[in-house]
């Protein structure tokens, strides 16, 4: 399955539910794309300005494509993921959770190596003790020679959304 193919599927898949930017540039790396969602629920008595309760969830979605994965690029990834969610978490009172989702699409595989550190790698992180909110990260590795996807232990919840469909 060729790489173009498979960001169509995943463009018309994603943007269902969210925002997308084809092209997109974070800390001088060219994301081919990027998918954002914000979602806020209320609670309120009578009036919508009578707020009892807000809680916000987001997700931010990452997606770079190499020809092959080496253990370089991986780490570069996982640096940036990481950053992101520095980045891109405002946590506050009514902040629940966002989640970080970085996918890379390959094209011929990647090493035994490889498959343990992505597996292996967690990232998650609270504030103010869960009051304000965690974040965590989801790392999937889309491997269209094998047909297979290659995740850590959060990116389990998506793995069936991200696998071919040929």
């Amino acid at each position: 399955m060729k790489i173009e193919y498979y960001l169509e599927n995943m463009e018309i898949k994603l943007s269902k539910y969210f925002d997308i930017e084809k092209s997109y540039n974070y800390i001088n790396t060219e994301y081919q794309l990027f998918a954002k969602s914000f979602i806020r629920s209320e609670k309120y008595i009578a009036s919508k300005k009578l707020t009892i309760y807000a809680i916000e969830n987001n997700e931010f979605i990452f997606v770079k494509t190499f020809t092959e994965l080496e253990e370089k690029e991986l780490l570069q990834f996982t640096d940036h993921l990481m950053r992101a969610a520095e980045d891109y978490v405002d946590p506050h009172s009514e902040h629940m959770s966002t989640v970080i989702t970085g996918i890379i699409v390959v094209e011929k595989g990647s090493g035994k190596d490889l498959r343990k550190m992505i597996e292996k790698f967690k990232f998650m992180r609270s504030f103010a003790f869960g009051f304000k909110g965690w974040v965590y990260i989801r790392l999937l590795v889309v491997d269209l020679d094998k047909g297979e996807v290659i995740c850590n232990r959060r990116g389990r919840e998506v793995k069936k959304f991200y696998q071919m469909n040929d």
